[in-house]
């Protein structure tokens, strides 16, 4: 009897990433690409047209990145699967997104058969962590202390992130699709959350969380 097929969508924002993995996944019977997304905010409209059971998922990606998109995917969806493919091996990404609700995370340097795996393994409802960043992850829940960037909302966090890209207030509201007094008002709200006092503050914030690229 035939293994059932795995549907994948892949998300990744460059093309010649999702080429390469097309073409592993492709030479394989039990998995089929069904689509491509180039950025977030695609990754989670194809989601929900295509109905896959498992999300191939970057985390640094333009125009709403993975951490938010997965959260958006396994809400909308909870038969869909994501699980991540990332070049970031330190603790906070791999915890970031996992709390958004992914079922596992590898790294892009892995090698095919651990890719192959890490799919199949999720298919099955399992998780799976890559070998290469669990010790990392399991030292950091061993040793973290309160996480400020616990207390903000998935929108604060998405706003925190477009600040550090260098987006006015103007330009964040135009894409979240708010008001700009209420951007101003994450803005001032994020600032007391974190005990932050300015826009550089709140920069270097997002990056040492893993909030920006």
């Amino acid at each position: 009897m035939a293994e059932p097929v795995i549907h994948i969508l892949l998300a990744d924002d460059h093309t010649i990433v999702r080429q390469g993995l097309k073409l592993i996944l492709s030479a394989q019977t039990d998995l089929q690409v069904v689509g491509e997304a180039a950025n977030g905010r695609q990754a989670v409209e194809m989601a929900a047209q295509l109905k896959p059971d498992i999300v191939l998922m970057d985390v640094a990606m333009p125009d709403m990145n993975g951490v938010e998109a997965t959260k958006r995917i396994v809400t909308a969806n909870q038969r869909a699967k994501v699980l991540v493919l990332s070049m970031h091996k330190e603790a906070v990404y791999v915890r970031e997104i996992l709390r958004a609700g992914a079922r596992g995370y590898i790294l892009k340097d892995a090698i095919d058969t651990e890719l192959l795996n890490a799919i199949r393994s999720v298919a099955r409802g399992d998780g799976y962590v890559s070998p290469a960043v669990s010790g990392a992850l399991l030292q950091d829940y061993g040793q973290r202390s309160a996480d400020p960037a616990d207390s903000l909302s998935p929108r604060e966090r998405e706003g925190l992130g477009l600040i550090a890209e260098g987006k006015t207030n103007k330009e964040i509201a135009t894409k979240l699709n708010l008001s700009v007094y209420t951007v101003d008002s994450h803005r001032s709200k994020i600032m007391e959350k974190l005990n932050l006092h300015s826009t550089g503050e709140l920069v270097r914030f997002a990056i040492k969380n893993g909030l920006a690229d």
